[in-house]
C-alpha cells in the first residue's frame, strides 16, 4: 500500500478525532433505557388539525398524556406527522408550558395582564356587537335585502372537528358574516 501525504493527513486526523472524542471500538453491553411510555396506556386517535386524518398514538399514565407520536400502522401517515401533528402534546392540559389563564394587553401597552374568563368573554361580546352594528347592511346597492355585516371576518380554526365547524359556521352566519374561511392547511 502506497501512503500519500494527503492520505497520511486524513488518517492522522480521523485517528486524533476518535481519540479526542473518546470513541472506542470495543464491544459493549447495551441496556434498554427506561422510557416515559413504560407502563403507559396506549390509545390511537386522529390528529385534530386537518382533514388528512393522520393516526396518532397517545400514551397516558394516571389520566395524563405523557407522549404523542405518529402511528406506524396507519396507512395514511405511516408513523410520520407534520409540524402541527408533532406539536400535539402542547395542547394537552398537563403541559407545564400551556397558558391556563387569559392574558390581555391593552392598546399601546407593553405589559400583559391576567384577566378572568368572564371579563374576556364580555369584552369579546362587546367588540363583536360594536363591529356588527357599525358595519351591518340590511340592503345592498340594488335595494335587495341582504342582512349582512362586512366589518367582521373569520379565519376559523384547524383544531375543530366537523361538528364544531358546523356549529361555528351556523354562529357566524347568524351574525351575518359573509367573509368566512378555514385554515386547515395553513
Amino acid at each position: 500500500m502506497k501512503l500519500t501525504r494527503r492520505g497520511f493527513l486524513k488518517f492522522s486526523g480521523v485517528t486524533a478525532l476518535v481519540n479526542a472524542v473518546g470513541l472506542s471500538l470495543e464491544k459493549v453491553k447495551a441496556y434498554a433505557a427506561t422510557t416515559k411510555i413504560r407502563s403507559a396506556k396506549t390509545t390511537t386517535t386522529i390528529c385534530p388539525y386537518c382533514s388528512v386524518g393522520c393516526s396518532i398514538v397517545v400514551h397516558t399514565r394516571n389520566g395524563k398524556v405523557v407522549n404523542t407520536e405518529g402511528d406506524p400502522d396507519s396507512p395514511l401517515n405511516r408513523g410520520s406527522l407534520c409540524s402541527k401533528g408533532m406539536s400535539l402534546y402542547q395542547i394537552t392540559h398537563n403541559n407545564p408550558n400551556r397558558l391556563k389563564k387569559p392574558l390581555y394587553r391593552a392598546p399601546k401597552s407593553t405589559q400583559w395582564e391576567e384577566k378572568s374568563w368572564d371579563w374576556v368573554l364580555h369584552r369579546l361580546a362587546q367588540n363583536i356587537k360594536k363591529s356588527r352594528e357599525e358595519s351591518f347592511k340590511e340592503t345592498n346597492d340594488k335595494g335587495q335585502v341582504v342582512n349582512r355585516t362586512e366589518g367582521i371576518a373569520s379565519v376559523g380554526s384547524a383544531a375543530l372537528d366537523n361538528e364544531e365547524c358546523f356549529v361555528y359556521q351556523k354562529f357566524l352566519r347568524a351574525l351575518g358574516l359573509v367573509y368566512i374561511e378555514h385554515q386547515a392547511r395553513i
